[in-house]
C-alpha cells in the first residue's frame, strides 16, 4: 500500500489502485456518534439509529505511516490512521466517537460480492446491506403475503438483506478484497457510483486489504486469513443424510428408504432429545442428551446402524430449557449469561424459556464442549449434528468477559463454532465427525466444517426458496467457506404454504451436485410431503443419490482443493472465467469445481431454462452428450430428472461425467 500527501488531504493506494481519496472538500473519512435502538424478538431485530453527529474530518496531516485527522488545521486529531502492511489501524483520540464512515473509491462498472452469506443478491452493487446476524425471516420479501403475515403474527417476516451469517468482507471485480476487523453492527452501502460507503457502529481495530491478479488467488488469500475447513469425512460420500424426526419409527422408515434404492450415509434425528408441541409446530426438547422415551435403546441402535455402514447424527444449540435437568447443573455452576440483577437471563423461544450458556466464560465453554458434546454426543455414538441458533445472543444480557452484548452478538456464532470444534478435536475426530451451522461471522471458517443455508420456505419463492441457497453458497464460498448445503425441500411451512412433490424433486436435483445431500422433514412434517410418502419422489430421490455417489471421486478431489487452496466446492462462474464479464452477475447457476456447470431449475412448472455458458470453452450437456460453444445463453430442455448440467469438453473427469447418462 502507498500513502501519499495531497495539497488538500491524502490518497491511499493498493497495487496502484486508489482506495481512499480524502480531501477537505470531499472527505473519505467521517466520524461521529449515535444512539441506537435495538429490539430483539425471537432472533428477529428491529434496529434504528439516531445520529447525533456525522462530520467529515477536513484536515489531514501525514507523519510517516500515520494520518492525523481533525476537524480543521490547528485542532487536535480526533482519529489517527496507521498504515501497516496491508491494513489500516484506527485509533480514536476522541472518547465519545462510536460511529465511523469510510468511503472507498469505486469504478462505475465495478461489481462486489461477499458480505458473508447473502441469500437474495450475489452481486451487492446498487444495494445497502446491514451486517448483523439474525433470523433471516419468513419469506424475506416485504411485498409478499407470507412475509406480511409473519410480521403481523410474530414480527418474523424479514427482508432481503437479513442473514444468519453476515461478515464485513467484500470481494471486488477490481481484483481486491476488503475486510473490516470488527464485531460491531456495520453496513455495506454499494448504492453510489463513485464510492462504496462502510458504516461501523464503533471504531474498528483494522481495515484489511487484499490484492491479487486472479479471483482464484484472492479466494486463496481470504481462506488463509479466515481459516480453512478439514476434508469431508469419508462416510459422507456414501450417499444422502436422511433427516427423520419420528422417534423410534425413524429406523423402520429408513429401512423402507434404503430398500427403495436410496444411497444413505447417515440417519439424522433432530428429535433424539425428545419433542415438545408448540403453536409453531413440533419443537425439540432443548436438553442435550438422549431421550429414552422417544428413542428407547438408542445407543444400541446407533451401534447397529454403524455395523450396516450408516452413521447417526443429532442436534444441539447453546441454550438449555428451564424444565430440563441440565439447566439446574449449569445454573448451579454459574455458566449462564445474566440479567441486570445478576440472575440467570431467560430467553423466550416461543412457549418455553431457556438460559444462555456464556461462552465468554472459559469454564462454561469447556463444560459444554466436554460434558454435552463430548460425553452426551460423541461418546454416545453420534457422528455429527446440526449446531443451531448461533445468531440468538440477546443484546441485553451480561457476559463473563464484561463486553457489551451488542458488541458480542455478531461474534457469538464464531464462539459457538469454536466450542463444537474443540469437542470434536478432543476426541480426535476433526476429519471424522461433521457438524453444520447456519449462523456465522468472521472466523467461523476456522472452526465450522460445513454451512447450511438456514430455514428456507418450502417453495420456489425468489427471496426464500430454492434459488436462495445457490446465492448463499456462492457468497460465503468466496470468503473461505468451502462446503455449503441446504435442507432438501426447505424447512418453513406456515400459513398454508406446503411442499409439492415437484419442489422436493427439483431441490434433490440441485443437492446431488453439492458437497452434502441432506433431507429435512421441516417444521410441520405431517402437513408436508416427505421423500418416503410419494413413490415418484422416492424413486427420483434414489436416482439423485446414485448420481451424488457416482460423483464421489470428483467431490473428493474438490475436498482436497478446499484443504490445500481454500477453494469452495460450489463456485461462481467468474472464478475460472474472469475475462468473461457476462458471468459477474449470474447467481442462479454455479461451477461445481472447475469442470462442471450446474443450473438448477428453481421455478415451478418449468421444463426448460436459459443457461449462460462461459466463453473460451466447449460445454457438453451431461444427459445428451451434445456440445455447445461457450459465450452465449442457450435454452435447454430440463424435464424432471435432467437438471441442466454441463462439463468442459476434454476435462480430466470427462469419462466420469459421461457415465452419468447411464444412471
Amino acid at each position: 500500500m502507498k500513502l501519499e500527501q495531497t495539497p488538500t488531504g491524502f490518497t491511499l493506494s493498493l497495487n496502484g489502485r486508489t482506495i481512499l481519496d480524502h480531501s477537505g472538500t470531499s472527505p473519505a473519512i467521517f466520524v461521529g456518534y449515535g444512539e441506537e435502538r435495538m429490539d430483539m424478538y425471537r432472533g428477529n431485530f428491529d434496529i434504528e439509529d439516531y445520529v447525533i453527529e456525522r462530520r467529515g474530518l477536513a484536515h489531514a496531516q501525514i507523519e510517516g505511516n500515520r494520518v492525523l485527522l481533525s476537524d480543521a488545521a490547528g485542532l487536535p486529531a480526533r482519529l489517527i490512521l496507521k498504515v501497516v502492511e496491508n491494513a489500516i489501524e484506527f485509533e480514536a483520540n476522541d472518547p465519545k466517537l462510536n460511529r465511523l464512515w469510510i468511503r472507498i473509491k469505486a469504478d462505475e462498472d465495478e461489481h462486489v460480492w461477499g458480505g458473508g452469506e447473502q441469500m437474495s443478491y450475489f452481486d451487492m452493487r446498487g444495494r445497502r446491506f446491514p451486517l448483523w446476524t439474525s433470523e433471516p425471516g419468513v419469506g424475506r420479501d416485504p411485498a409478499s403475503e407470507i412475509t406480511f403475515k409473519a410480521n403481523v403474527k410474530d414480527k418474523a417476516g424479514g427482508d432481503y438483506f437479513n442473514t444468519n451469517y453476515p461478515q464485513p468482507t467484500y470481494v471486488s471485480s477490481a481484483l481486491y478484497a476488503l475486510h473490516v476487523d470488527t464485531a460491531a453492527y456495520s453496513v455495506f452501502d454499494f448504492r453510489q457510483k463513485a464510492f462504496h460507503e462502510i458504516e461501523i457502529w464503533a471504531i474498528p481495530d483494522r481495515l484489511e486489504l487484499f490484492a491479487a491478479t486472479t479471483f482464484v488467488e484472492l479466494v486463496e488469500a481470504l481462506s488463509l486469513r479466515f481459516g480453512r475447513q478439514p476434508p469431508l469425512p469419508d462416510w459422507v460420500y456414501n450417499g444422502a443424510i436422511i433427516g427423520l424426526k419420528d422417534g423410534e419409527n425413524s429406523f423402520a422408515r429408513l429401512d423402507v428408504i434404503r430398500n427403495a434404492g436410496v444411497q444413505v450415509s447417515a440417519l439424522w434425528c433432530e428429535d433424539w432429545v425428545g419433542l415438545r408441541q408448540t403453536s409453531f409446530g413440533s419443537r425439540l426438547f432443548w436438553d442435550w442428551q438422549a431421550n429414552e422415551t422417544r428413542y428407547p435403546g438408542l445407543r444400541q441402535k446407533i451401534g447397529e446402524l454403524h455395523e450396516s455402514g450408516i452413521h447417526f447424527m443429532g442436534y444441539v444449540n447453546p441454550y438449555l430449557c428451564v424444565d430440563g435437568p441440565l439447566f439446574q447443573v449449569a445454573e448451579k455452576a454459574g455458566y449462564f449469561a445474566t440479567d441486570g440483577a445478576g440472575k440467570t437471563a431467560l430467553v423466550d423461544f416461543g412457549e418455553f424459556d431457556c438460559g444462555v450458556v456464556d461462552f465468554t466464560n472459559e469454564a462454561a465453554a469447556d463444560w459444554f464442549a466436554e460434558e454435552i458434546i463430548g460425553k452426551n454426543m460423541l461418546d454416545f455414538g453420534l457422528s455429527g449434528w446440526m449446531a443451531d441458533f448461533g445468531e440468538y445472543l440477546p443484546i441485553d444480557v451480561h457476559l463473563s468477559n464484561g463486553i457489551d452484548a451488542k458488541l458480542m452478538h455478531n461474534a457469538w456464532p464464531t464462539l459457538w463454532a469454536e466450542v463444537n470444534a474443540k469437542a470434536v478435536a478432543s476426541r480426535d475426530k476433526t476429519s471424522a465427525a461433521l457438524f453444520f451451522m447456519r449462523a456465522g461471522f468472521t472466523g467461523v471458517q476456522k472452526h465450522c466444517p460445513l454451512l447450511w443455508g438456514g430455514d428456507q420456505s418450502v417453495d420456489f419463492s425468489r427471496h426464500d426458496g430454492l434459488v436462495t441457497v445457490i446465492c448463499g453458497a456462492l457468497s460465503s464460498g468466496l470468503l473461505g467457506n468451502a462446503y455449503h448445503h441446504s435442507d432438501i425441500g426447505g424447512y418453513t411451512s406456515l400459513f398454508g404454504n406446503v411442499r409439492t412433490p415437484e419442489l422436493l424433486m427439483r431441490w434433490a436435483e440441485m443437492a446431488a451436485f453439492t458437497p452434502v445431500m441432506r433431507t429435512h422433514e421441516g417444521n410441520r412434517p405431517r402437513e408436508n410431503v416427505q421423500i418416503d410418502q410419494d413413490p415418484d419422489v422416492l424413486s427420483h430421490f434414489a436416482r439423485m443419490t446414485r448420481i451424488y455417489r457416482h460423483l464421489a471421486p470428483y467431490l473428493k478431489s474438490l475436498s482436497v482443493e478446499a484443504v490445500e487452496r481454500g477453494l469452495p466446492v460450489q463456485r461462481p462462474l467468474f472464478l475460472h472465467h474472469q475475462q468473461d464479464r457476462q458471468t459477474y452477475t449470474i447467481q442462479d447457476s454455479y461451477l461445481y469445481g472447475a469442470d462442471m456447470l450446474v443450473a438448477p431449475v428453481w421455478q415451478a412448472a418449468k421444463e426448460e431454462r436459459a443457461v449462460y455458458l462461459p466463453q473460451g470453452e466447449r460445454w457438453v450437456h451431461v444427459w445428451t452428450g451434445e456440445e455447445f460453444k461457450g459465450g452465449a445463453e442457450i435454452q435447454i430442455a430440463a424435464p424432471l430428472g435432467q437438471p441442466p448440467v454441463f462439463y468442459r469438453a476434454g476435462c480430466a473427469q470427462e469419462a466420469l461425467f459421461a457415465g452419468l447418462r447411464d444412471i
